[in-house]
């Protein structure tokens, strides 16, 4: 990859993380990108993998999902090669996050992950987070792998339903069915 071509993918990674106000997963910025043939899927990791050893971006990872988010110092090096992102790839990007804001949010703020406390156990930690600070995590010890891999993919779906009926319940309000 010539070096240009890698500074502009660089650039490209920086200008999203730097228009949002929360971390986007890898997959998120990986779609972005091939899905508009900028570059290829494996150009992409290393780019991200560039970025973070550089210390440009961070790496929060869990068992689902790798979230980036922009350093003050990957700041300071987009604001002195801005330019060198053309206005079309500024636009298309800008566009992008504007339509698709609240569902890049929204998945990026249900974190749901596990781990094997002891043999047979597991312990499952779920959380929604807004703008950087958690609204509601639990952690739940549960028998099986199973058990715990089920518990992360439906917290995806049901969150916003189990914080309504945690919050109405221990405020003494009656859930709405």
């Amino acid at each position: 990859m010539q070096p240009e071509t890698l500074m502009l993918y660089k650039l490209i990674i920086l200008y999203i993380l730097d228009r949002v106000d929360f971390p986007m997963t890898n997959a998120q910025l990986s779609n972005f990108i091939t899905d508009r043939q900028y570059t290829n899927y494996f150009n992409v990791q290393q780019v991200l993998a560039d970025l973070t050893d550089d210390g440009y971006i961070t790496l929060d990872q869990t068992r689902n999902a790798a979230f980036y988010r922009i350093t003050p110092d990957g700041h300071e090096a987009l604001s002195f090669f801005y330019k060198n992102v053309s206005r079309n790839i500024r636009d298309d990007i800008d566009m992008y996050l504007s339509e698709q804001q609240y569902s890049l949010r929204e998945e990026s703020s249900n974190v749901a992950d596990y781990h094997e406390a002891r043999k047979g156990e597991y312990v499952v930690e779920l959380k929604v987070v807004e703008r950087e600070t958690s609204v509601i995590e639990i952690r739940l010890t549960v028998p099986s792998k199973e058990n715990a891999e089920t518990i992360c993919r439906n917290w995806r779906k049901k969150n916003a339903d189990i914080y309504a009926y945690v919050l109405n319940s221990l405020l003494g309000e009656q859930p709405e069915t």
